[in-house]
């Protein structure tokens, strides 16, 4: 716990001016609960001498007065530190997800979905109520117990350590159920990662969940995970529920001491009647804070496993990050290419062996292959998605490793292989990539991505909203929309991996048509399965399991009778079959 709060303190100092002002709201509130028995002891004795009115209703007066005082700092107290947790919640947040998304990918194939979501809302939340709640009443009742067992021992000490007796068995409780609560509520957290991730995974693949008419399955799968997330609360309820009422028997152990050895005392005359009601309504006083203490310690302790979670986090580094003195391109980006040896291993399995390539600033080159062969992986390195495990990638002559990453991908348009759109309108997805963009603009991009027939059908058209990960729109539709946002950002290099897998042959030659002004002058990198997409570039390369097999024009290609010369003749007779 110790490091946790040592993690959490650089987001508490930041306000440390609120701080400052709600501790010392604290201390006043506290001051003002510890000083009411003396008051009352003072009060008893005064009038058990000789009653008089007016002595009544002055300490009556000064009891009220006190009362007025201390809810008035205990409001403060609570709106000023408990606003802190918030402003603490805040920028805890603020920095995860900040983390999130300059983490690499390599993250996100550890992580899952669920996980990272259960740990940025759940667990983000124990940890406000620990630097909340939990400090604030960690505070309040360690210093009232402090002032008033120093009033107790100033005032009679014998009786004092008498009513102190049960506090090593409320020492050893606190230790001992700790420790079973954190690590059951550190549990609880990872298996509502597990839900989470349940949840998200059938609600992004509940296409393929009916098509395989698995409903009853996941149904099942999921009352199993549930049925676990609700046995380890209930065990983590059985610990708090026996830690509670522990705290209380001691507690009211404590109170039977005093009422018997505050008793024997006053009897033989050792104390006064108001000392005797003093220590009683000390005991009173610290009923709650005992009591709170325990709940202090749930919190505390599920505070301390969230904050874990969350830290793991924080703690990932970016395997893809800027140099600390980062080179610059000139400017204007040419968009030259080069591959230098370029090896790559996923797991220590070889994906790309010592490719060398050049491709010339403006030109036109398309890559071929079958599955797997890597042809994306081998885009991927020239906005450095990822960095090669061995040789180099060159832009315009400069190592792209010496480059910072945001400035090497604003010289790259990108539409990958799987196209992703936004909860948002049409527009707002075509313009994603840039800080503003008319409608004219957006309106041209669409037209030379084909899709503007399209958005002339839609009831809103570029304001038209698509749902999640655009699953209103066809397949076809975010592919151009993907298209039309690589293409509004106007790069100097772009990059188009099998993005017209989805579309039908007449409206690529629509798309390839509008984009024939797009590539004129650009860097243009083609992947593709289809000939008739490739067919056109300058120059076409085919790769065979990480390797650069064969490579010419689409003529020299044909002539050279090879792979792709055996697809070109296999997607002919598709398209006589299709044309039948």
């Amino acid at each position: 716990m110790r490091d946790s709060l040592r993690f959490a303190w650089p987001y508490l100092w930041r306000y440390r001016r609120g701080l400052a002002l709600g501790f010392g709201a604290l201390i006043l509130k506290d001051a003002a609960a510890a000083l009411a028995p003396l008051l009352i002891r003072a009060a008893v004795d005064a009038l058990t001498l000789g009653f008089r009115l007016e002595r009544l209703l002055m300490f009556a007066a000064l009891l009220v007065g006190l009362s007025a005082v201390k809810g008035f700092f205990q409001y403060w107290m609570r709106v000023i530190l408990i606003g802190i947790s918030r402003d603490a919640e805040y920028d805890l947040r603020n920095d995860l997800f900040a983390r999130l998304i300059v983490l690499s990918r390599d993250f996100y194939s550890r992580f899952r979905t669920g996980d990272i979501m259960a740990r940025a809302t759940n667990d983000l939340n124990a940890v406000r109520m620990m630097l909340g709640p939990g400090v604030m009443y960690w505070s309040e009742t360690s210093l009232l117990f402090v002032l008033a067992v120093a009033a107790m021992l100033a005032v009679d000490w014998p009786l004092t350590l008498m009513a102190l007796s049960p506090a090593p068995l409320v020492s050893a409780a606190v230790l001992v159920f700790g420790r079973i609560i954190h690590a059951r509520f550190e549990r609880i957290q990872k298996m509502f990662s597990d839900i989470s991730s349940r949840v998200q995974e059938n609600l992004a693949g509940t296409r393929v969940i009916r098509a395989y008419v698995q409903e009853d399955a996941e149904l099942k799968r999921f009352a199993e995970l549930n049925e676990d997330y609700i046995a380890q609360n209930i065990r983590l309820a059985r610990a708090t529920g026996l830690f509670m009422p522990m705290l209380q028997s001691l507690i009211g152990m404590a109170f039977l001491v005093v009422l018997w050895g505050g008793g024997i005392r006053l009897l033989a005359g050792k104390i006064t009647l108001g000392t005797f009601l003093m220590f009683n309504t000390y005991m009173g006083l610290l009923i709650w804070p005992m009591i709170a203490f325990g709940w202090v310690v749930n919190l505390m302790q599920r505070g301390a496993a969230s904050l874990a979670r969350i830290r793991e986090i924080l703690g990932e580094t970016p395997s893809i990050a800027a140099p600390a003195s980062p080179r610059r391109l000139a400017q204007p980006v040419r968009g030259e290419i080069e591959f230098r040896g370029v090896e790559l291993r996923y797991g220590g399995i070889p994906v790309l062996n010592g490719v060398n390539l050049r491709i010339a600033a403006g030109s036109v080159v398309a890559l071929v292959g079958h599955t797997g062969s890597g042809k994306t992986t081998l885009m991927d390195l020239v906005p450095r998605l990822m960095d090669p495990s061995a040789g180099a990638v060159l832009v315009d002559g400069v190592d792209v490793r010496e480059l910072d990453p945001a400035e090497l991908r604003r010289a790259v348009g990108f539409v990958p292989q799987e196209t992703f759109l936004f909860s948002a309108a049409i527009a707002e997805n075509i313009a994603f990539g840039v800080k503003e963009a008319s409608e004219e603009e957006i309106r041209r991009a669409a037209e030379m991505a084909g899709l503007g027939p399209d958005l002339a059908g839609f009831p809103e058209g570029y304001r038209t909203m698509v749902g999640e990960r655009g699953i209103t729109l066809s397949g076809g539709q975010k592919q151009r929309t993907a298209i039309a946002r690589a293409v509004l950002r106007d790069p100097p290099i772009l990059i188009l991996d099998d993005a017209l897998s989805s579309v039908d042959t007449v409206t690529e030659e629509r798309i390839l048509t509008g984009l024939a002004l797009v590539t004129r002058g650009r860097t243009t990198i083609l992947i593709s399965h289809r000939v008739s997409t490739v067919r056109n570039a300058d120059r076409i390369l085919v790769l065979e399991n990480g390797v650069i097999v064969e490579q010419g024009s689409h003529e020299e290609l044909i002539a050279l009778g090879g792979y792709y010369a055996d697809l070109y003749q296999k997607q002919l007779i598709e398209e006589e079959l299709e044309s039948a």
